[in-house]
């Protein structure tokens, strides 16, 4: 038991894992493990039915097999059918008349000349020839149409796998699983016959250890770079994109603030960049705008089209640039969303990097935000880092096989069992913990800390409540609102479970973190800094806790206004710059119009004509921010206001 607290003390990076659980690593039936999945969430959710069935047919079932063989059956089918030519489902009985109908047609119209093997052949059609000649005949549509619904239904459903392959060792507690994405292991990896295990053997990377003495060159480790085994990853959307290589092989040598040596990953490049392309208030891009309600002639949607345009060059540029990483890469992990920005990626453009076919490209199998360095390396850590679920599945059949029995003699008149009445109470129990799970985490999301103080004061219930139901990933993450308001970044709850109500900060969740370890941002993990320098070191094992040295309220305050204040300042000259070039950029568009119109004999073309005041006032305010905006307005209106003051003057001394 100690050497398995030990093991999952640190998180399981996968392709670095200690050897006692790579010598006992064992593929579990991941049938059986995703059915488990399934019934854990069955068992945690009381509104869900334990019987399965089918409300399109009418067609109940016994077990999962047998409705996931439905689905696949040309009953189903053809009632998907009807449903969607707005007719009612017919039953059972009635779809086998129909194809006893159907084949005797077919029969009747065979010639006297057919073989017997012909006419075994037309007899022994197959699921999908039966009922797109069925359908054929009703809808007056052809087989090959059909077939080719079919095949797209097919492809939008996918193949149906679980995300993560599931493993245990006897090192660990029986009721403890190791899941990994499928997503990182190739097409060649995952085919049937292949041993997952000594793949995962030969994935093993040793760390490369780190010197602060040797410094480093660059052409070194870009040749290190081609060599060593690493991913692409890269996301776009909203005007942001954002790339990255990553090593497989983990750094080695850094130590953290209790001086325990860590991995960190080996970043060989990235880059971001970010335009403003997205229409504000309104979402999408200009491009999805000008395709769908013609193209618009504001400042704003100019700047967005060049914006695009540069963006678009940009990203090719990098890709470009990246190629000889990209090309030697073992996998490649894409978030394009909107075809434009899949046509930024893919193309076709000369000198295309990423192409559609590529085997190597996957999807991320979980959400994603907004395109940044921090989430690509968010994104990273959790594709190639082991997941700890810890489920008693004897227990979870156990009690899926109880509710099916309560559900059964619930039908009949002995209501006697003392056993039924204590699974409702347990339900009811459920019920309010799950209640009050809701409303804690949505305060909390808000950051609305006396609200939180107050409810869990009210309902008396402990600053440790775990969140129900338990099984359920997120409270598996964060099973307390110590840990909640910490992996959600707002400190002010933080602060105040610990000062008000005396919150543990040492609790560990299921994958063994404290919640100082799951905050995100700097504020967050200075709320439990001032935390402990307000309650002192005698209150909590604070080492334990894994919370760094103490800070007070007014260092801590210090430090968010320096931040903010670089933060003001960062934007100040971004704007600036940016206000800087569409000037230069007017000014040359200006300057060849003059050019065009001289060419011309001085005759005008229109592009240099007279701007009305309206443009004049929109391109002095382009590129400020609302309250600049406020205060040139005023002054031009006092201005004006002046004017005319004076003008009514000169007229009344005139007279």
């Amino acid at each position: 038991m100690a050497q398995a607290e030990e093991l999952l003390k640190r998180p399981l990076y996968v392709f670095d894992l200690p050897e006692e659980i790579l010598a006992t690593l064992q593929l579990k039936d991941n049938e059986i493990a995703n059915q488990t999945q399934v019934l854990e969430t069955r068992s945690n959710d009381e509104t869900a039915t334990p019987s399965t069935s089918c409300g399109l047919c009418g067609v109940k079932f016994s077990s999962v097999q047998e409705q996931r063989g439905h689905v696949k059956s040309d009953f189903h089918g053809y009632n998907l059918k009807q449903k969607m030519r707005g007719r009612q489902p017919v039953g059972e009985a009635e779809f086998e008349k129909l194809l006893e109908d159907l084949d005797e047609s077919i029969s009747g119209s065979d010639s006297d000349e057919n073989s017997e093997d012909d006419v075994g052949q037309n007899n022994a059609h197959e699921k999908g020839d039966m009922l797109a000649t069925l359908l054929k005949k009703q809808a007056n549509i052809s087989v090959a149409n059909y077939q080719e619904d079919a095949h797209t239904r097919k492809q939008e459903r996918g193949t149906g796998k679980q995300p993560l392959l599931w493993f245990s060792t006897p090192i660990l507690p029986s009721n403890t699983s190791l899941g990994i994405y499928r997503a990182i292991f190739t097409n060649a990896e995952q085919e049937e016959g292949n041993d997952i295990i000594s793949v995962i053997l030969n994935k093993q990377h040793a760390p490369i250890p780190t010197s602060k003495s040797s410094p480093k060159d660059p052409h070194t480790e870009n040749q290190q770079a081609n060599k060593s085994p690493h991913y692409f990853l890269c996301m776009i959307g909203g005007g942001h994109f954002a790339a990255m290589v990553v090593s497989l092989s983990p750094k080695s040598g850094v130590k953290n603030a209790f001086g325990v040596e860590e991995r960190q990953a080996s970043v060989l490049a990235h880059k971001t960049f970010h335009r403003y392309t997205t229409r504000r208030k309104q979402g999408g891009a200009q491009s999805a705008s000008d395709a769908a309600k013609g193209a618009a002639h504001s400042a704003g949607s100019t700047l967005r089209r060049y914006n695009e345009v540069a963006l678009t060059n940009e990203i090719r540029a990098l890709l470009a640039e990246w190629k000889p990483l990209i090309d030697s890469a073992e996998l490649l992990f894409v978030r394009a969303t909107g075809n434009s920005n899949r046509k930024t990626l893919y193309g076709p453009y000369d000198g295309q990097v990423l192409q559609y076919n590529d085997l190597r490209i996957r999807g991320f199998p979980f959400n994603t935000r907004r395109a940044t360095q921090a989430e690509l390396m968010r994104a990273f850590v959790e594709l190639t880092r082991a997941k700890v679920s810890c489920i008693d599945e004897a227990a979870l059949a156990a009690a899926a096989t109880a509710k099916t029995g309560q559900s059964t003699t619930s039908i009949r008149p002995n209501k006697s069992s003392n056993s039924s009445s204590a699974m409702i109470k347990a339900s009811k129990e459920e019920e309010i913990a799950v209640s009050h799970t809701a409303q804690l985490q949505s305060l909390i999301r808000r950051s609305k800390a006396p609200a939180v103080l107050s409810y869990l004061s009210s309902n008396s219930l402990a600053p440790e409540f775990l969140f129900q139901p338990s099984n359920n990933q997120q409270n598996h993450h964060t099973p307390t609102p110590l840990h909640f308001a910490a992996s959600t970044n707002t400190p002010a709850v933080v602060l105040a479970l610990l000062t008000k109500l005396s919150a543990d900060p040492t609790i560990l969740n299921r994958e063994g973190k404290t919640p100082f370890e799951l905050a995100g941002d700097r504020a967050t993990r200075d709320a439990f800094r001032v935390a402990r320098g307000e309650l002192g070191e005698k209150r909590w094992g604070w080492d334990k806790a894994r919370v760094p040295a103490p800070l007070t309220k007014s260092e801590a305050d210090k430090r968010e206004e320096k931040e903010r204040k670089d933060a003001e300042k960062k934007e100040a000259e971004r704007r600036k710059v940016e206000v800087t070039r569409l000037r230069e950029e007017q000014a040359v568009a200006k300057q060849k119009e003059q050019q065009g119109s001289s060419r011309n004999g001085g005759r005008s073309l229109g592009l240099g004509a007279a701007k009305t005041g309206a443009e004049k006032r929109e391109e002095e305010a382009r590129g400020m921010t609302p309250e600049m905006r406020m205060r040139l307005e005023r002054e031009r209106r006092a201005r004006a206001a002046e004017e005319r003051i004076r003008k009514m003057r000169g007229g009344g001394e005139a007279t």
